[in-house]
């Protein structure tokens, strides 16, 4: 279960890349945070001069038992064709991913 809660989480990452080409190309990293804290979690975050955005954090939930998940909280923003800055909060846990956005759809 943890590797599904990881593996939604860089697919979230993934929709936050820049697209190839344009004046993204020239973007750089204005500031990067990464603490790894082990087993139990991680901390990371980082912002770059097109106006991307992530941070993200995770624990380690019920630690040595069968029902032992690693719970994902964190979000991403960037400027779309548009103009309009877009911003995706999310938590990826043993429920699954579960992303929120004013963009998004909203469930019924």
């Amino acid at each position: 279960m943890k590797v599904v809660a990881v593996l939604f989480a860089l697919v979230a990452l993934s929709y936050a890349a820049p697209p190839q080409g344009g004046a993204d190309k020239d973007a750089v990293v204005l500031k990067y945070d990464n603490d790894n804290i082990g087993v139990d979690g991680y901390n990371f975050g980082y912002e770059t001069s097109n106006g991307i955005s992530a941070q993200e954090q995770a624990t380690l939930n019920n630690a040595g038992s069968e029902n032992e998940a690693i719970a994902v909280r964190g979000s991403y923003s960037f400027t779309g064709p548009d103009g309009v800055v877009y911003t995706v909060n999310y938590i990826a846990d043993e429920n699954g991913f579960q992303p929120q956005g004013d963009h998004l759809p909203k469930a019924s």
